[in-house]
């Protein structure tokens, strides 16, 4: 049988993040990169720099603030 050595094991869609099969890591890294920023640069940010949590300072103790 023949074996796929393809890195994406459906093809090459940019409407669906592709499925790692344990081949070629940095083409497919840089491919779910692109991908992630085109859909928003915003959650490319925060998977590079976390999350921003909002957070005050109240008698010299950080409270982060939960919004409902």
């Amino acid at each position: 049988m023949v074996e796929n050595k393809l890195s994406c094991a459906k093809g090459a869609s940019i409407h669906m993040p592709h499925m790692f099969s344990g081949v070629n890591y940095q083409f497919l890294k840089l491919r779910i990169k692109i991908l992630i920023q085109t859909i928003d640069q915003g959650i490319w940010d925060a998977i590079v720099n976390r999350p921003f949590v909002p957070k005050h300072i109240v008698n010299n103790k950080q409270v982060i603030i939960v919004y409902f």
